[in-house]
């Protein structure tokens, strides 16, 4: 795990230095922008995808379908202090064994939220990254010993650092979080990394997200490849994703998984802001 955060971070060193930035949004088309934005919105990306383990033999029983629901409510534009806005926020992940028997749901996983959010800008009046700041609560509604349950208080900085790459960095702080799963940080860690780079505009994006626990070689990483197959299907994309780690569903944390799946997604735009013009 410390080798793919080395080769995350040195990627985008490589970028910094090898990929001039594009123009930027100004102060006031930012703000224009935000005014602009419909208040009711997809926050992280919504899919359906479907696929099987890389380390063990697949049957109908271990492979399945994950989806995603995910959406964001703007409260306020822009009017708090320091120009930011209130926002609350929904997703659902869900994990589906539909080839089984009965095609049980194997854990449905809950993790409403409430934030501020703010864009940054640099000595020249564009923008440079959006922060957030964040109440979030997760959890997959059971009870007894199948209870899962966390709260965190999350911030989080996404930046450009390149003409077609982001980087997000998201950092937590737990909170009664220890009951029935006092060891979750050694799996889930403090925090992760996201570098999303676009390869070929309106067509292709690979990102990849790491996250480091607390103990050993424990955590996870998730890289995806987007490729919109029609020129006029807006955000829709195919999308084929690897997660090899711990902690994909609450339920199992603590057990690794390695999962290959294709699916069906559509792209959030909550980041857009600060791509080049």
């Amino acid at each position: 795990m410390n080798r793919l955060l080395f080769i995350c971070l040195l990627f985008s060193s490589f970028f910094v230095q090898s990929t001039m930035l594009g123009q930027r949004l100004t102060r006031p088309e930012v703000y224009d922008t935000i005014k602009e934005m419909p208040s009711f919105s997809s926050y992280q990306d919504n899919y359906f995808i479907s696929g099987a383990p890389t380390n063990k033999a697949i049957t109908k029983n271990n492979s399945d379908i994950k989806y995603q629901i995910s959406f964001k409510q703007f409260v306020t534009r822009a009017t708090l202090p320091l120009n930011s806005y209130l926002f609350i926020t929904y997703s659902q992940k869900a994990f589906w064994n539909v080839y089984s028997l009965s095609s049980p749901f194997e854990e449905i996983n809950f993790n409403p939220g409430v934030g501020l959010g703010k864009p940054v800008f640099n000595k020249g009046g564009s923008i440079f990254g959006l922060a957030e700041l964040k109440f979030e609560h997760e959890s997959n509604g059971r009870d007894s010993l199948d209870s899962r349950s966390w709260n965190r208080i999350t911030g989080a900085f996404h930046t450009p650092i390149g003409r077609r790459t982001i980087l997000s960095v998201k950092a937590w702080v737990p909170i009664a979080y220890k009951e029935n799963h006092p060891d979750i940080l050694d799996y889930v860690g403090l925090g992760e990394i996201k570098i999303e780079q676009t390869i070929i505009r309106n067509r292709l994006i690979a990102d990849l997200t790491v996250r480091k626990g607390l103990e050993g070689w424990k955590g996870a990483a998730s890289t995806r490849l987007l490729y919109k197959l029609f020129n006029n299907s807006g955000n829709q994309y195919l999308m084929l994703e690897w997660f090899a780690g711990y902690a994909e569903s609450l339920i199992d944390y603590n057990q690794y998984t390695s999962m290959v799946r294709l699916g069906y997604v559509i792209k959030s735009t909550d980041l857009n802001i600060l791509k080049s013009k």
